[in-house]
Parts: structure tokens; C-alpha cells; sequence
């Protein structure tokens, strides 16, 4: 299976995987980051994105490598409690639903939970409550899509996104095959995957995915 090994450019905006769900984005003067966990970083952060409080999303010792004092952070609401002791940067918490304009870059927030990912009967590992988020964001015309830890949820069917980066490793969020009928819904122009080679999940789970998927997938190597 191909896979590229540099940044993947869509439309002039360029598109890093960093591993797990982290991924790095570079279009113009912007810098945007997405759940920095474990990362090689890249250059400082202009926007940083966290999709939940989960250790391997929310890392504050990976933030401190990226933030500076002018860094606009935006996190889900449930991450207020850890993030309050990052004395860096410029935060922003945000709920589903919520739409706004961060330095330039548009963003809406989009619901991320489980319905058949369960830590013990009838608990789910990411219940809908708990506040976890994806989030669509505008950079250059492209609107990329992250998904957060999530399942295939109803308030998928509707967008309209260019690039998804997408989980698919199953246990906590979609397998390879969920992940496939959601963007077979969706019809992104791209899809990329992740969630994989960290916490649980591997390259195979990628290629499944790719099988399956009707869209174009672009499998990236983590830089």
C-alpha cells in the first residue's frame, strides 16, 4: 500500500500525521495542531485543538512544547479542570454546537461519543454527556474535519468537509469497517486515518479501512 511520508498537501495546505491522533497543520502564517500526544514538535502553535480529557489527547507536557504566550487554545469543556495549571496561552473551552472564528481559522464544534464501545455493560468508554468534541475547521478555503474519539453518530450524516481524519482502530472508538461507512456516508474528498500504533490499533487497521472506504484514503506516515 502507498503511503506518504512527507506532509500530504490538499489545495496548499498541508497536513502532518504526528502519531495516535495528533496531527499537525500548515497553511500560510497558521500552525494548528490537533491533540498533540507524544509528538516530534513541528513549529511553535498558533491554534491548538483538544478533543477531550483523556490522557493521550489532553497532554500538558506536550503543550508546553508548542504553546507560546500568543497560542490560541481551544479544548472541550470537561478538559477546563487539567488545563487550568498550563500557564500558557490563550484558552478557549467549547461545547458541541458551538461555531466560531479563532485568529482566522472558522470553527465548528461537532459532537464525539461512543454507542457500542463499552468499558462494562451499558458504559460506554466516551459517553455522549461527558462532552468530548470533533471539530471542523477552515484554513486556507479546506475544511478538515476531526473526528475526537468517537463512533459513527448521526451528526456525521450531514457534513461537508473536504478532509476527514478519521479513527479506526476499534475498542474505543469506530473499527476500520464503522469508520468506512461513515465517510462512505459523508463523502469527504479525503480521508485520512488514525487513532492507531499508539494506545491500540495498527497499520492494518488503515488498510482495512482503505479497502472499505469509497472515498479516497490517504494513509500518512507518522513524521
Amino acid at each position: 500500500m502507498n503511503r506518504y511520508c512527507m506532509p500530504y498537501v490538499y489545495q496548499g495546505v498541508e497536513i502532518s500525521w504526528l502519531g495516535h491522533d495528533s496531527f499537525y497543520v500548515k497553511h500560510s502564517d497558521k500552525r494548528i495542531y490537533f491533540d498533540p500526544y507524544k509528538i516530534k514538535p513541528k513549529e511553535k502553535a498558533t491554534h491548538i485543538f483538544i478533543s477531550h480529557d483523556h490522557f493521550d489527547h489532553l497532554s500538558l507536557d506536550d503543550l508546553r512544547k508548542i504553546a507560546t504566550a500568543d497560542t490560541e487554545i481551544i479544548a472541550a469543556e470537561p478538559c477546563k479542570k487539567q488545563i487550568s495549571s498550563l500557564k500558557t496561552g490563550l484558552i478557549k473551552f467549547v461545547k458541541p454546537g458551538d461555531e466560531l472564528e479563532v485568529s482566522g481559522v472558522g470553527v465548528k464544534v461537532i459532537s464525539a461519543y461512543n454507542v457500542n464501545k463499552f468499558r462494562e455493560p451499558g458504559v460506554v468508554y466516551h459517553p455522549k454527556m461527558a462532552g468530548g468534541v470533533g471539530y471542523i475547521i477552515e484554513v486556507g478555503g479546506v475544511r478538515i474535519y476531526h473526528a475526537g474519539d468517537t463512533d459513527f453518530i448521526p451528526e456525521m450524516k450531514d457534513l461537508k468537509v473536504d478532509v476527514a481524519l478519521i479513527p479506526v482502530s476499534g475498542t474505543f472508538v469506530m473499527t476500520a469497517d464503522e469508520a468506512a461507512q461513515a465517510v462512505n456516508e459523508f463523502k469527504p474528498k479525503i480521508a485520512i486515518p488514525m487513532h492507531y500504533g499508539a494506545i491500540v490499533g495498527s497499520i492494518k487497521d488503515a488498510e482495512e479501512f482503505k479497502k472499505k472506504a469509497k472515498v479516497e484514503v490517504v494513509v500518512l506516515e507518522k513524521e
